[in-house]
């Protein structure tokens, strides 16, 4: 059974994805719609990294439950660069690279789950399975915002 490396790779992408959300939401606190729901979809991989510690235990690995996150005073400097640069074209640039490398990261934490969820059912791991279904919905999630808002976003910020 492969199960414990792909529970691994997944904590460790969930962790990485938190750090993503947690940097956007950062770096673009002026625009409130970016700000606020990337900090939501963050704590959601924040749980999803907690539950795969926890079930990691089962498969001998030793995870930690608390994702790590940007240090404080690097993640207060984003957001004051992000007041100072306010509205300018610039930062609609930054916000379409930022949606685009996050689209990236959360469809291949997507996958991840896939997998994990396709080794659980034909190990007949039942936790892992419904932890893989409660969890993989909403990492779906976090790709479908990110593609929907850059649909959104880029014909505003390449007309301007």
């Amino acid at each position: 059974m492969k199960l414990d490396l792909a529970i691994e790779t997944l904590h460790a992408s969930e962790n990485h994805l938190v750090t993503v959300l947690t940097s956007m939401s950062d770096k673009h606190k002026a625009d409130h719609d970016v700000f606020y729901i990337t900090r939501d979809m963050a704590a959601w991989s924040r749980e999803h990294v907690a539950g795969l510690a926890r079930v990691g235990r089962d498969f001998g690995l030793d995870l930690d439950p608390e994702a790590s996150e940007d240090p404080g005073l690097l993640a207060t400097m984003k957001q004051r660069t992000s007041d100072l640069i306010g509205r300018r074209p610039e930062p609609g640039l930054l916000l379409l690279a930022d949606l685009r490398h996050l689209y990236r990261e959360a469809a291949g934490v997507s996958l991840d789950w896939e997998v994990l969820a396709q080794g659980a059912q034909s190990n007949k791991k039942q936790e892992l399975l419904e932890l893989s279904q409660r969890y993989h919905p909403e990492a779906l999630r976090q790709a479908r915002w990110a593609n929907a808002h850059l649909k959104v976003a880029s014909p505003q910020v390449m007309a301007s």
